[in-house]
């Protein structure tokens, strides 16, 4: 999954990530309640790691256009 976040200085990126995780992982058990059971993944949704880079100074369009062209899975 790759995000392009804007947030308050103030937040702690590692509440942020928790709270990103934590918010689309019961989301995505509520629409895909069959799916998931079926898939058997147990009561862990996300893994516990993340990476986080800055774009140091590049103007967004780049960075959308990177984020946009990054291999999508086929599942």
């Amino acid at each position: 999954v790759h995000l392009l976040v804007h947030y308050p200085p103030k937040v702690a990126l590692s509440k942020l990530i928790n709270s990103l995780k934590g918010v689309s992982s019961r989301y995505l058990r509520a629409e895909y309640t069959g799916r998931i059971n079926r898939i058997g993944i147990g009561s862990v949704f996300w893994s516990r790691s993340y990476f986080a880079g800055s774009c140091g100074g590049a103007p967004l369009s780049i960075i959308r256009q990177y984020i946009e062209g990054q291999a999508r899975p086929t599942a």
